[in-house]
């Protein structure tokens, strides 16, 4: 995914508007609509740029979106770090979990998420972006195994755990309830669903 994030090279003058502050702006509508139905004039109005000017300093509607997308996802480090700092893979999904709930039904952003409404089929440049959105999801899911393998080795969780199905079951968990929260789902109910998962999470008590 590397050559798809990259920022094009930019010639001629210098841009006459805050590339990070335009970026965010088109994150909010990629979020809001998904990719394929996002246009460029939709995207042109809620920017505040002219269409010549997403070209120059993004490249084109794919591009932009990827990094976009990147900017929603974050950097793998800092997931590495924040999965790093929690005492526990259980706090770490928790914590991620309860960050999703929060931001699916925030007030000043779109329901739900950004990668699950992405989804989109029909051309080849929403093919491609499927494809991204899922290499997003499964590095994700990559860390969070790593970290569960973590506990295992050290014996937090029992041996028998099994990292990669825990780690896809968080990832399934979040984008269920991206759907839900576009369904119009509170955030109260999101949590509620979010604690009675938690209790099946695996104790190594269970397992002495």
């Amino acid at each position: 995914m590397k050559n798809s994030v990259e920022n094009p090279r930019k010639t001629g003058r210098p841009l006459s508007f805050d590339r990070d502050v335009v970026l965010k702006k088109a994150m909010l509508t990629f979020w809001r609509y998904g990719y394929e139905t996002t246009s460029i004039s939709d995207l042109t109005a809620a920017m505040g740029v002219t269409a010549p000017s997403i070209y120059t300093a993004f490249g084109d509607k794919k591009r932009l979106f990827l990094e976009a997308m990147q900017l929603y996802a974050g950097s793998p480090e800092d997931l590495e770090r924040s999965l790093g700092d929690a005492e526990t893979a259980r706090d770490a999904v928790f914590t991620m979990l309860i960050s999703a709930a929060e931001a699916f039904t925030g007030k000043d952003t779109p329901r739900g998420c950004l990668l699950a409404s992405a989804t989109a089929s029909g051309s080849k440049d929403s093919a491609e972006v499927q494809q991204a959105v899922a290499q997003v999801r499964h590095r994700i899911a990559n860390q969070l195994r790593k970290r569960i393998e973590h506990d295992v080795e050290v014996g937090i969780l029992p041996r028998d755990t099994q990292a990669s199905t825990l780690a896809d079951l968080s990832i399934a968990l979040i984008q269920g309830m991206s759907v839900l929260a576009r369904d119009g789902a509170q955030r109260k109910a999101l949590t509620v669903m979010i604690d009675m998962a938690m209790s099946a999470w695996p104790d190594n008590a269970n397992s002495r």
